[in-house]
């Protein structure tokens, strides 16, 4: 992705034009710097606007970014212009999320859950975005139709229960800077961009319709296994804690 994108920057002045993110896998000083070195290699820059450390999924992954130094060296590569932002992401648990905040008081950004399923189970909304408010850290999105993807419908709209412009716009109306959203083909990406033109905040009333309709099928989490689960964790980190791929 980060060759393709770096291709498609690499002319007509557009590099200046696009605020440019992308991740860290590395949890130790030298797999850190590596990772930055390969990214902007890659992406053919001299600076990275976000670097986010990537899937803080598991509770000792705050431990181990400060003990191990890659904390000490994102700062460094902040210090030095190659990187002028720094944040986060995961998608398992509220505690980790605010573990990871405390061991650091700058973090720009943190990536995480925001759907309305998310409002019954292990609810970074009701839990996180408080936190990065009064931080002011910038919340980024995702996750947005509660698992599935859009070229589906998502699990939540595929079984009927609401449609994936709902979904999208209840996320959009969270305290939120942005949202990621899924694009696998040009049909998801025509309706990714539909949804956002046409976008507006959704009034009380009718969120709290949607969310009663959620209710039934979310409180147990079975839609978001990306929580409770191995699966969705990516290979570079479980063979990262000793699991299999």
């Amino acid at each position: 992705s980060e060759e393709v994108m770096g291709s498609a920057l690499a002319s007509g002045g557009r590099r200046q034009k696009v605020f440019l993110m992308t991740k860290n896998c590395g949890r130790d000083r030298d797999h850190s710097r590596q990772h930055l070195e390969d990214s902007l290699r890659r992406l053919r820059t001299d600076v990275i606007d976000l670097w986010q450390f990537h899937e803080i999924n598991y509770d000792n992954d705050p431990d181990w970014v400060v003990e191990r130094g890659a904390l000490g060296y994102a700062l460094k590569a902040q210090k030095e212009g190659k990187v002028r932002f720094l944040g986060f992401t995961g998608h398992k648990a509220p505690h980790i999320f605010l573990k990871m905040l405390g061991i650091h008081d700058a973090w720009d950004t943190c990536q995480l859950p925001v759907n309305a399923c998310d409002y019954f189970y292990r609810s970074s909304i009701h839990e996180v975005l408080p936190a990065l408010k009064a931080r002011g850290v910038a919340a980024i999105g995702m996750k947005s139709l509660g698992g599935g993807n859009l070229a589906d419908g998502g699990v939540i709209a595929g079984a009927g229960v609401a449609t994936a412009d709902e979904l999208i716009r209840f996320s959009l109306s969270q305290d939120i800077a942005s949202l990621v959203v899924g694009v696998d083909s040009m049909k998801v990406l025509q309706q990714d961009v539909a949804i956002a033109r046409d976008f507006r905040p959704m009034e009380k009333a009718e969120a709290d319709a949607l969310l009663a309709r959620v209710r039934p099928v979310a409180g147990d989490g079975r839609h978001e296994l990306f929580k409770s689960a191995q699966t969705f964790d990516g290979p570079y980190h479980r063979r990262q804690h000793g699991f299999g791929e």
